[in-house]
């Protein structure tokens, strides 16, 4: 990205929402020359990706838990890493406790999992090999696509040289290829993979990508994309790796934010952010809830746009059209999120030993049944009482996060809906969740209840008040092929811009999504600093330089 062409006078930025997409748009902005203030409505920043103490003595990844997504480019550009960034790969992907006291382990090398896979299918293990060639090769297509602006199809011929690069991608991959895109993109996980393997425990292990943060039985359509979107990212240079932040998710936000600061951004906390100032048809800058406006050439907002369209700018100032559909924006992603403090690691009925597993994504959901089930409970009652559960210890490999001897466990749980059945509150009803959560650890691994020594429980609405996740939605909308690409957060609207001439958008309600990317924030700081350089050659050329 470069900066735009010199001018009388240094330009300005508001970015409302200091969560890591935010910090990573002020960070492009500041270095091409812009006066960048962040405003924060919370006391520390980072978003979801933040760190905290839930626990005396007990520290955690509190919402955000994982890493894989986070863009490399992102990562070289704010120099994370010479800033004490350090990620730690997990030694396995996934650890599948099953209810016959069998288990599957996922990673750690082909030949391991072809291994473990042969426990239960010979074939499914032949096939393997051929399975991975195909998601790595449709991920390095999304790798591409994500760091690129999608074409404006509500202004075909302003877009077209964008829209006929993005299609020359696609046109590079076999016709089996975009076949495979096609399935991906339409089909169910559970369709997709059963025409891949035979064993329900390996469908299960893959198709729980596929319901992470979403609403939705592995058996219903748009789900096998949901399980590709979390593949195509990758750890230290080792694509599909999934690893731990040492410090947890805080550390990647902080060395954000430190990179933002030497770059010259002002970040303000506790500053909400009541309004967006709009005058003439143009963004002027906010107005916080405290009534003090700030004003500037741009404002790009980095939260769900449900919440921007329709809490922050003024109805009269957007398309009728434009807010009824934005009315339609789905987001529920039906996650309730748990932080245990442990006085021991658990153990597994089936692997009750020290392991490689307790460094895994433990995946409590043992079959295709169950994850449908789980589903169809929670649209029928608001949560289910067997829910889908992934339990991350992330202290085995990082012991700043609890006392010696002791552990902290992350726990992230499907189905509970965000609006529970017959008006029920959540602040009534968390407690019989937390309770449902850890009674399926308790199943799996017995014992792990007398272990727990404190808990914080975040439901949907939980989620939604402490972070501004609207719906409780961890991916600032749901990722389905209606809300992806060109048409995330609308069609018309997938470029950043916003209806609002100055308003941009910098969130995972963005192309390429949910996840800590940073990919969202990369590309909304370069179609701003575009904008900002043909409004600066207009100026010249009006002035006759």
């Amino acid at each position: 990205m470069t900066a735009p062409a010199a001018s009388s006078r240094r330009r300005s930025a508001l970015v409302i929402g200091g969560g890591h997409n935010g910090l990573v748009c002020a960070f492009y902005l500041a270095r091409a020359g812009f006066a960048v203030t962040v405003l924060e409505r919370r006391g520390v920043v980072g978003g979801a990706a933040v760190t905290e103490e839930f626990h005396p003595g007990f520290r955690n990844s509190v919402a955000s838990y994982t890493v894989s997504l986070l863009a490399p480019k992102v990562i070289a550009d704010m120099r994370l890493h010479e800033r004490g960034l350090r990620i730690l790969e997990r030694p396995l992907s996934n650890f599948l406790p099953l209810d016959d006291g069998r288990y599957l382990e996922m990673g750690g090398g082909l030949e391991r999992t072809q291994r473990e896979v042969a426990k239960f299918s010979a074939r499914d293990a032949e096939r393997l090999p051929a399975y991975y060639e195909m998601l790595d090769g449709i991920g390095d297509l999304l790798r591409d696509l994500s760091l690129q602006t999608p074409p404006d199809l509500g202004a075909l011929l302003h877009s077209a040289p964008r829209g006929w690069r993005q299609a020359r991608v696609f046109g590079a991959l076999s016709l089996e290829q975009r076949r495979d895109v096609l399935d991906l993109f339409t089909e169910s996980a559970a369709d997709f993979l059963g025409g891949w393997f035979e064993s329900d425990p390996v469908q299960t292990a893959f198709a729980f990508d596929g319901v992470v943060g979403n609403l939705a039985s592995p058996r219903g359509a748009g789900t096998a994309y949901v399980l590709l979107h979390h593949t195509f990212g990758g750890v230290n240079g080792k694509k599909g790796q999934w690893g731990h932040a040492v410090g947890g998710m805080g550390a990647i936000t902080q060395a954000m934010a430190a990179a933002c600061r030497d770059a010259g951004v002002a970040i303000e906390l506790e500053a909400p952010v009541a309004q967006v100032l709009v005058d003439g048809g143009r963004a002027r800058g906010v107005r916080l809830e405290s009534g003090r406006e700030l004003h500037a050439d741009v404002v790009a907002a980095n939260v769900n746009p449900r919440l921007l369209y329709d809490r922050m700018v003024p109805p009269a100032a957007l398309p009728e059209a434009f807010r009824q559909r934005m009315q339609r924006y789905r987001c529920e992603s039906a996650t309730f999120r748990m932080n245990v403090a442990l006085s021991e690691l658990p153990r597994f009925a089936c692997k009750p030993g020290a392991g490689d597993h307790l460094s895994s994504g433990i995946v409590m959901a043992p079959s295709l049944d169950y994850m449908d089930r789980a589903w169809r409970e929670a649209i029928e009652r608001g949560m289910s009482r067997m829910p889908i559960v992934e339990m991350l210890i992330p202290s085995t490999v990082d012991d700043s996060l609890a006392p010696k001897g002791a552990h902290v466990a992350s726990l992230f749980c499907q189905h509970f809906r965000h609006a529970l059945p017959d008006g029920r509150s959540w602040d009534d009803a968390r407690d019989e969740a937390a309770g449902l959560v850890l009674d399926t650890v308790e199943r799996f691994a017995p014992g792990f209840r007398r272990s727990v020594l404190g808990v914080m429980a975040l439901s949907p609405v939980d989620l939604e008040r402490k972070f501004g996740l609207v719906g409780g939605d961890i991916m600032h909308g749901n990722l389905s092929l209606d809300q992806l690409w060109a048409a995330r957060p609308m069609l018309g609207h997938g470029d950043y811009r916003s209806p609002v001439a100055g308003l941009y958008m910098c969130g995972s309600g963005t192309h390429p999504g949910g996840g800590v990317s940073g990919m969202p924030g990369h590309n909304a700081a370069r179609e701003i600093l575009r904008d900002a350089s043909r409004l600066t050659a207009l100026k010249l050329a009006l002035r006759g330089e």
